[in-house]
């Protein structure tokens, strides 16, 4: 057999792979797009493995520890995709944007600690991204 057949078809894995991760807004199809990505490298360390006749098995112990990765990848994003859906309820990768924490909730002044100029003070600011937290939640 020759080489260029696993190697083609590994690169139009990985090609699905790149378009599904960069395409997609869904975060479960990113994470199959992901693991495409992933079996067409494993496709690759498996055919070169064969075609140089390594005596270790160089490229095939490599596959084991690449689907292990996977498989710790998938669990613990699949965990944080069910936790972000309880929390919002959805996994829309363009509205997972508005978890990320911004410089606005330094600027809200706490109730009982804001300076005269209308400020919070050090000992106040984590409590203002709190109720920042909780506004937006």
């Amino acid at each position: 057999m020759h080489l260029a057949y696993p190697a083609v078809l590994a690169v139009l894995l990985f090609c699905v792979g790149l378009y599904g991760v960069l395409a997609r807004r869904n975060t479960i199809l990113v994470l199959m797009s992901v693991e495409l990505m992933l079996n067409a490298v494993n496709l690759n360390l498996v055919a070169f493995d064969v075609w140089l006749r390594d005596a270790l098995h160089s490229g095939q112990a490599l596959t084991l520890f690449t689907i292990a990765i996977a498989a710790a990848e998938i669990g613990i994003g699949l965990a944080i995709v069910l936790a972000v859906y309880r929390n919002r309820g959805s996994s829309d990768i363009d509205r997972l944007r508005d978890t990320a924490e911004t410089d606005d909730a330094e600027a809200l002044p706490d109730d009982e600690g804001a300076a005269a100029d209308g400020t919070a003070d050090q000992a106040t600011a984590p409590a203002g991204k709190a109720k920042k937290a909780e506004a937006t939640a």
